[in-house]
């Protein structure tokens, strides 16, 4: 480990390595089958740890077949879209629909716009994919399901997808996604589960998968996913993409199929920051003013309670070793004891209370039309009524009001976006018990920060040739400007380790 790390880094190294010994003490490691990696370099022991390397790195896989936003500026819009469609009408089960001749249209436009000199939006004729949760009008959505087939069109479009149009750009198609975007593990079994593209044998997230592999397969610039658990950072994290959860108001919900209207946010998934403040800026439409936030001299804090729980290796080594670059670079990293944070599991009951009064007409008719795994989720819902939200209202309040107070004093919270890497998808399907606890794990840390109404971003920090591992940098609500700048910065230090 370099000179000038700072102390903290050093002891969330040893706490990372103290979880994987109990993770296997408890039995844990029988899960290994499920997210194998590599092993920690060297032994260690409590006298002289094994300190892990500096050098983290962005993972670019075979698939990045488009570049960032920037790198297209030049590009014929259209060839571009054609190419994309070629590639979205072949690829398994990352779409539910494609809009050719709508997407060619916008592609078309954006080309003339632009030969004759007029402005328009940097995202003006370029592919971006929408989640199947988001409202297209003339069309029923789906969110993922068979249930709602057969429902009534939406009579007009979401304001976000309405914000896109406008904007000029090339809608490819909607995104598969979990069923009614009750998991973060992405299988779906109507409509296919997409392969990660690292490894197409393991899981891409969720409730976003299609998102995440529409963008990570080169057919689109960016993906609208949603996250009322991390449904846009878990894919991001898992697929090695950068993924934005911006604080709930900024971005209108209305218009799509709701799990709970209490944490539910849209935001994007893309190659980089500054592709992701692109297409914020359209959904938002107000673009965020960033702050100019130099590394050093930053203080950050990395919560000493739950985050690192069940870390596997990948991850705990991905993560200290992005914690390391950062203190070298001059970033105050401090452990902060934030026991509160083991107290969100029973304050966060919102998705399962909001989403049993919604689905309760269509469990009642046809239940059987549903993923066994999502009506299981449901159903926790049916053991609470409508009076015990004031309560569970009242107890986020007085958390967030805690958590806020012990981030006082700091730019940014950094924790591992997930504790493990990708799991195989037919481990999975083979196990209720092994899908349910991927699941718990996956979305442990990103709901944190629903809970928060914060924002969130989930940056690649891992190393070249890895399955990718995601570092969140996260605030309470309304520091997405700051969060942002910090984000800037981070993914910039992480490409230069590359």
């Amino acid at each position: 480990m370099a000179r000038g790390v700072s102390h903290a880094v050093r002891r969330i190294v040893l706490r990372c390595m103290q979880a994987l010994s109990t993770r296997a003490h408890r039995g844990v490691n029988r899960m290994a089958e499920l997210y194998p990696a590599a092993p920690l370099p060297g032994a260690g022991n409590a006298d002289r740890p094994c300190y892990l390397p500096v050098r983290p790195t962005l993972h670019r896989t075979r698939t990045d077949r488009i570049m960032d936003i920037a790198s297209l500026n030049d590009i014929n819009r259209r060839e571009l879209v054609h190419a994309s469609l070629a590639r979205a009408e072949v690829s398994r089960s990352i779409f539910t629909t494609v809009y050719r001749d709508e997407a060619l249209r916008a592609a078309a436009h954006a080309d003339v716009l632009r030969a004759s000199g007029q402005p328009q939006s940097a995202l003006a004729g370029l592919p971006i994919s929408i989640k199947d949760l988001l409202d297209v009008a003339g069309e029923t959505t789906l969110a993922g399901s068979i249930v709602l087939r057969g429902q009534a069109p939406a009579a007009c479009d979401a304001p976000v997808v309405a914000r896109l149009r406008a904007a000029g750009a090339a809608i490819i198609g909607k995104s598969n996604m979990t069923e009614f975007a009750f998991s973060g593990v992405g299988i779906n079994p109507h409509y296919g589960t997409p392969g990660n593209p690292v490894d197409p044998a393991r899981i891409p997230g969720g409730s976003s998968s299609g998102a995440a592999a529409s963008v990570a397969a080169g057919i689109c610039v960016a993906a609208i996913g949603s996250d009322t658990g991390g449904s846009i950072r878990i894919p991001a994290a898992l697929c090695g993409l950068v993924g934005f959860k911006p604080t709930l108001r900024r971005v209108p919900t209305t218009g799509t199929v709701p799990l709970s209207p209490t944490l539910d946010t849209l935001g994007p998934i893309a190659r980089s920051v500054s592709d992701c403040l692109q297409v914020d800026a359209v959904i938002a439409d107000v673009p965020l003013s960033l702050p100019a936030l130099p590394l050093s001299g930053l203080r950050v804090a990395v919560p000493e309670d739950v985050v690192t729980d069940d870390i596997d290796h990948a991850v705990a080594r991905a993560f200290t070793a992005a914690l390391s670059a950062l203190s070298a670079a001059g970033v105050t990293v401090v452990e902060v004891p934030m026991p509160m944070l083991a107290e969100a599991h029973h304050i966060n009951l919102f998705s399962p209370i909001e989403a049993f009064a919604w689905h309760r007409q269509w469990l009642a008719a046809d239940e059987e039309k549903y993923d066994h795994r999502v009506v299981q989720r449901i159903r926790v819902g049916a053991d609470y009524t409508p009076a015990d939200l004031p309560r569970l209202h009242a107890a986020r309040r007085d958390w967030i009001a805690r958590v806020s107070a012990a981030l006082d004093g700091y730019d940014a919270m950094l924790m591992p976006t997930v504790p493990i890497v990708a799991p195989r998808t037919d481990a999975l399907l083979a196990s209720d018990e092994a899908f349910f606890t991927a699941n718990r794990l996956l979305l442990r840390n990103p709901a944190l920060i629903n809970l928060l109404d914060g924002c969130a971003w989930s940056l690649p920090c891992h190393r070249s040739g890895e399955l990718p591992v995601g570092l969140m940098i996260a605030a309470p609500a309304l520091a997405d400007a700051r969060i942002a700048a910090i984000a800037l910065e981070i993914e910039r230090l992480l490409n230069r380790t590359r």
